[in-house]
């Protein structure tokens, strides 16, 4: 290949990696994500050498991967009833948060009554909800289901009402010239218009219910992420702490990357074309 074609090549977003893997969709963002997260671990582990910086405090990269393999059963253990908690919280709050919307999208009443209760529900903090939720659910895992629907429920009402009035009136009126009925409205209209703004607030609440389960733990717990988070704390095991904390973050990126996927199988048009 000639100098002035690769320079083309590189510039079209077509170059290769070593010749042999292209850089391009998918696989160009893989890597480049992976570089700078590569650099960044590479001046986390510099400044700590550095400043001579004690583990304790700061562990460098090397101590958190350590961490993490010689704590991996422990960590994998713990991370099976946050993801249970999360998960059903997830499935609670999103599911009562998209039929409240679809009440007020229908009943002018309703919205007026209980959308303000909605945003004041929102502005109470999530750490001084968590213990009224204990002292009503009690110690099991009810409190942190609770905890995480809470923190799911309020992004999937707010989107899930804009989606389901973002239709087209030429569309409207065109199912009403057809005799169509409400169900089919808003089966073929507004649920249609209304997935590409779920999905939005359903990649939002699938990592905050993650946050929202590890809060409950934190309140009471004996065994999950959040339990391990305060545990490594009392115990000043700062790569252990560090360990918990990729640990969750993974958990929350498995779940964005689920919600992802699930997105693209089921919104196989332009969502512009919707509205």
């Amino acid at each position: 290949m000639s100098e002035t074609a690769h320079t083309e090549a590189v510039a079209n977003g077509r170059a290769s990696l070593l010749g042999l893997l292209p850089l391009t969709g998918p696989f160009r963002v893989a890597v480049m994500g992976g570089l700078g997260l590569a650099s960044m671990l590479m001046v986390w582990q510099a400044i700590c050498m550095i400043f001579s910086i004690p583990d304790y405090l700061v562990p460098t990269p090397v101590d958190v991967f350590g961490a993490l393999s010689r704590d991996w059963s422990l960590l994998a253990e713990n991370a099976v009833p946050t993801v249970t908690e999360a998960f059903f919280g997830f499935l609670i709050g999103n599911t009562v948060a998209i039929l409240v919307a679809i009440s007020f999208v229908y009943n002018k009443a309703i919205e007026e009554l209980y959308y303000p209760v909605a945003i004041l529900v929102k502005t109470i903090p999530i750490v001084a909800i968590a213990p009224v939720l204990k002292l009503i659910l009690g110690n099991g895992m009810e409190p942190k289901i609770a905890v995480a629907a809470l923190i799911c429920f309020f992004p999937t009402l707010v989107n899930a009402v804009r989606g389901f009035r973002a239709v087209s009136p030429n569309l409207l009126e065109l199912m009403h010239v057809l005799s169509a009925s409400r169900t089919e409205i808003f089966r073929f209209i507004r649920l249609y218009g209304a997935l590409p703004y779920i999905f939005s607030a359903l990649k939002i609440s699938v990592t905050m219910c993650v946050l929202g389960a590890i809060v409950g733990e934190w309140i009471g717990a004996n065994k999950g992420i959040g339990y391990i988070l305060i545990q490594s704390m009392y115990d000043f095991d700062a790569p252990r702490l560090f360990a918990t904390i990729l640990t969750a973050s993974a958990i929350a990126i498995a779940g964005f990357t689920i919600v992802s996927v699930i997105e693209k199988l089921v919104i196989t048009w332009d969502p512009g074309e919707s509205v």
